[in-house]
């Protein structure tokens, strides 16, 4: 018995030792030395390598994160603020920005109210010139910059009778109501007995498609017409020859005299024609001179 007892704690002892070893050599499965004996289950499922493996992997992650800050955050706060004005924007509070950028000289022609490409690059350039971010937009710190450097804009410069400078009526538009419309300023003036009544900036067609001079006479009038030709909309449309109108022209008022029309006069402030519009009648006398 007592030697049975013996053989028998040997064996436990013995158990217990090779025991022990496997789950020392399952915990540092990386080891290598028990991962044969180890199941691929057991080896992939073993936490132990999974701290040792994020903590190695986080220590560089983190050091660049942390580094990048500093040189991103200028620039995240650069725009201070969300965008008030941008392309495509057509109201009074554009009207005011383009009229306070020709105080300044960044804007050369009268204000329209119309966020066009023009009026992008001009923003662009007070941006560039105090430091800021040219996005082309109007950002709330771009804003507060050049209020702080102008002055309230006045009714003349929000609504000035024109940005190109009137010539002398032609003789045929001193009688009458007439549309006078110059080829040499780009010019139209309103003109009831030989008085400018308005005038606004006009864009004619190009050489393929020619704006027709001559008398006319004003034979409809369509608030909102569209091309069916052209497929663009043409929104206070007076027609005087055919196919050919004076109406707003939303690429005239974004690409200024870059472009042409395809014979028509095209217009680019849209209050002005629409104010005209209202006091044209069919019937009413339309010159094209140079």
């Amino acid at each position: 018995m007592n030697r049975s007892s013996v053989i028998r704690r040997a064996l436990l002892a013995a158990a217990a030792v090779a025991l022990a070893t496997g789950c020392t050599a399952q915990a540092a499965g990386s080891g290598g030395t028990a991962a044969p004996s180890s199941s691929p289950t057991s080896a992939s499922s073993s936490p132990a390598p999974e701290p040792s493996d994020s903590a190695s992997s986080a220590e560089p992650t983190e050091t660049p994160s942390t580094d990048d800050e500093p040189s991103s955050s200028p620039t995240a706060d650069a725009p201070a603020g969300k965008v008030l004005m941008k392309d495509g924007d057509e109201n009074t509070q554009v009207r005011e920005l383009q009229a306070r950028l020709r105080q300044v000289g960044y804007f050369d022609r009268a204000p329209t109210g119309f966020y066009g490409t023009i009026t992008g690059k001009a923003v662009s350039a007070f941006q560039k010139k105090r430091e800021l971010p040219q996005t082309g937009s109007v950002d709330e710190t771009t804003w507060q910059r050049l209020v702080a450097m102008t002055h309230e804009p006045t009714a003349d410069e929000l609504k000035p009778s024109t940005t190109n400078k009137l010539d002398t009526p032609d003789a045929r538009c001193m009688t009458g109501r007439v549309l006078c419309i110059s080829k040499e300023s780009r010019t139209l003036a309103w003109m009831i007995d030989g008085k400018v009544v308005s005038s606004m900036d006009v864009r004619f067609g190009s050489e393929n498609t020619p704006t027709r001079e001559g008398i006319f006479n004003v034979d409809r009038k369509v608030r909102n017409d569209w091309s069916k030709l052209y497929h663009t909309p043409m929104p206070y449309s007076m027609y005087f020859s055919r196919g050919q109108a004076v109406h707003y022209s939303a690429d005239f008022a974004a690409r200024g005299y870059n472009g042409a029309s395809h014979g028509c006069v095209n217009v680019r402030d849209r209050g002005k024609l629409s104010a005209l519009f209202d006091q044209v009648r069919v019937g009413d006398k339309v010159v094209v001179h140079w």
